[in-house]
């Protein structure tokens, strides 16, 4: 793990002295920026895949609602008969989570690297770059005693939160448009809605918002991966899911 690290470091240390003259002391940050952007890249056939699945899903949508009252009674044969609409259609139920999970790693590797003053044995250089006058490996509560909300470093962190606040703002009314147009929220065994799922309903488009704490508590530069992941990820979204279709609507083959 130590060797790995010590491989990342170097990586994210090159980046750094390869974009250098064009950034100059705001190097490191741009080159964390680059490597989120470049992991996004990668991951993005996923979603891709993902958004197909999504809008496969919501035009089977009378197929399981008609499942489900079907099967009422007998709770894995409704199991089995789902799972063989998935197959026949080619549709996967967990294709929605494998984007967020995909890139997960690459966001722990930036928080370890600025987190630990010391990579594979020497003292982690990484540590001593900065965007503006806010420490990579500094956290907002360090930017908080430093100079108040309002300082140097306490401004880089203020405009952090505006473009998360807005990409947040964004998602959340693109993910009340998206559930509005997806299928219906499963029933029980007994043809009422199952427990929690209506309360959950409420609060999945409020989960954008939980990007600020993350903000808030990592180090920069993890900051800075995840506002650049998620500002990608709203962009994204809004490509990739501009004609998704009302539950159960034909729409025209889109390729993808």
């Amino acid at each position: 793990m130590s060797a790995f690290m010590s491989a990342f470091a170097h990586l994210v240390g090159l980046l750094a002295d390869l974009l250098q003259p064009l950034f100059h002391d705001g190097s490191a940050a741009m080159a964390i920026v680059l490597f989120t952007a470049c992991v996004r890249l990668a991951v993005h056939p996923l979603s891709r895949a993902s958004a197909r699945g999504q809008k496969a899903r919501t035009k089977l949508a009378p197929q399981i609602a008609e499942l489900r009252k079907k099967h009422a009674k007998n709770p894995e044969r409704m199991q089995k008969a789902l799972m063989e609409l998935h197959t026949k259609e080619k549709v996967s139920p967990l294709s929605g989570c494998l984007p967020s999970l995909a890139q997960m790693p690459a966001f722990f590797l930036m928080y370890h690297l600025f987190s630990n003053r010391e990579i594979g044995g020497r003292a982690n250089e990484l540590l001593g770059h900065s965007l503006f006058a806010s420490p990579l490996g500094g956290r907002w509560a360090d930017a908080l005693s430093g100079g108040g909300a309002f300082g140097g470093a306490g401004l880089v962190y203020v405009a952090l939160f505006a473009i998360v606040a807005g990409v947040a703002t964004f998602n959340y009314r693109r993910t009340k448009i998206q559930m509005a147009k997806a299928p219906a929220l499963p029933a029980g065994p007994d043809g009422q809605q199952v427990p929690g799922m209506g309360a959950m309903t409420k609060v999945m488009p409020l989960m954008s918002f939980a990007t600020l704490f993350t903000v808030a508590v990592v180090p920069l530069a993890a900051a800075l991966y995840v506002v650049t992941s998620t500002t990608w990820t709203a962009a994204e979204r809004y490509f990739l899911y501009r004609d998704m279709p009302a539950a159960g609507a034909s729409a025209p083959a889109t390729v993808m």
